[in-house]
C-alpha cells in the first residue's frame, strides 16, 4: 500500500523544507569566501531532493527521528550537488543546463565550479562527522565508498570511457554513478532507527537497488520524450553524444516496460516490512512516474 497522494506530498513538502533549512545552515560560512559560497549555494539549491526524501523515509520505517535523519540527508545532497557541478563541466558531460537554470561553471565559470565542488563534497563528510548518529565514522564510510571509485566516481569514469555497449555493462555502470548514492541514501537513512535483521537488511538493499536502475532508466525515457524546460538539462543530449542507453539498447517500449519492472521488485521487496514502508513504496512509485 502506499500513501494517498495529498498526504504524500505534505510529507514531501515538509521534508524538502526541512534538508534546505539544514542546508542553509551549512552552507553559512564566513562571507570571506563569497564567490566561492555562492557556486557552493547555487550548485546545492534546486531540484526534487530524492535522495534526501530517501533518508527521511528510511529513518521513518525504523522509527528514526527526523532530527538524526537531517546530517545524512544533507550529506548525500552534498555530494549529489558536487557530482552535477562537476558532470557538467566540459571536460566531463559538457551541459550548460542543469535544474532548470546554467549550470554552475557556466554561471561563475568552470575553476570556481571545480572548487565548489570539492568544498561540497568536504562539507559532506563534515556534516557526517559530526552527526547524531549512533556510529559517524561508519556512516562516513558509507558514504565515501558510495561516492569513490567503487561508487558514484568509478561509474562516471565508466560512462567517460563510453564502454558500456550492451545492457549489462550499462547496468554496471549505472550502479555505480546512480544507483550506489540512491542504496547509500537508503542505507544511511535506516541507520537513524533502530537495528534490522539481516533479512531486512536484504530487502532494502533490493528496494535501494532496483529504484537506482528504474531511476535511470526513467532518465533514459525522459532524455527522448522530455523537453528541456521540464528536464531541467539539455534533453537528447545521449542521443547527440551516440551514448549507449536503455533507450538506444532495448527500444522506447522495452524500456518503458523494464522501467515498470524495476519499480515493482522495487516495491514487492518491501512485503515483509508491511505497512511501515508507505513511504518509500509511494516514492518508488513517483520515481518512474515522471516519465509517464
Amino acid at each position: 500500500m502506499t500513501l494517498d497522494a495529498e498526504r504524500m506530498a505534505q510529507w514531501q513538502a515538509a521534508h524538502r523544507a526541512r534538508v534546505d533549512a539544514a542546508l542553509q545552515s551549512v552552507l553559512s560560512v564566513p562571507e570571506e569566501e563569497k564567490t566561492l559560497l555562492s557556486a557552493m549555494r547555487y550548485a546545492a539549491f534546486g531540484g526534487k531532493r530524492l535522495r534526501a526524501l530517501l533518508v527521511y523515509a528510511a529513518a521513518a520505517l525504523t522509527d528514526g527521528q527526523d532530527d538524526v535523519a537531517d546530517a545524512p540527508a544533507v550529506a548525500v545532497e552534498l555530494i549529489h550537488a558536487y557530482s552535477l557541478a562537476h558532470d557538467d563541466l566540459p571536460c566531463m558531460d559538457d551541459d550548460d543546463l542543469r535544474r532548470g537554470r546554467l549550470a554552475c561553471h557556466v554561471r561563475f565559470g568552470e575553476a570556481v565550479a571545480l572548487l565548489a565542488g570539492d568544498a561540497l563534497q568536504t562539507q559532506a563528510f563534515a556534516v557526517l562527522a559530526k552527526s547524531a548518529l549512533s556510529d559517524p565514522a561508519h556512516a562516513c564510510y558509507v558514504l565515501a565508498q558510495a561516492s569513490g571509485v567503487l561508487g558514484m566516481a568509478g561509474g562516471q569514469a565508466r560512462d567517460l570511457e563510453t564502454t558500456a555497449r550492451d545492457i549489462r555493462g550499462l547496468e554496471i555502470m549505472h550502479q555505480m554513478k546512480t544507483g550506489a548514492l540512491i542504496r547509500a541514501s537508503v542505507a544511511l537513512g535506516a541507520s537513524c532507527g533502530v537495528a534490522l535483521s539481516p533479512d531486512e537488511n536484504t530487502a532494502l538493499t533490493r528496494y535501494a537497488d532496483r529504484i537506482g536502475l528504474a531511476f535511470q532508466v526513467a532518465d533514459d525515457v525522459l532524455d527522448v520524450e522530455g523537453v528541456s524546460d521540464a528536464l531541467g538539462k539539455t534533453a537528447g543530449k545521449d542521443a547527440a553524444q551516440n551514448k549507449a542507453t536503455y533507450v538506444s539498447l532495448l527500444g522506447l517500449s522495452e524500456a518503458k516496460r523494464l522501467m515498470n519492472t524495476l519499480c515493482e521488485e522495487a516495491r514487492s521487496a518491501l512485503s515483509l516490512f508491511g505497512e511501515r514502508a508507505r513511504i518509500l513504496k509511494t516514492l518508488a512509485t513517483q520515481v518512474v512516474a515522471r516519465s509517464h
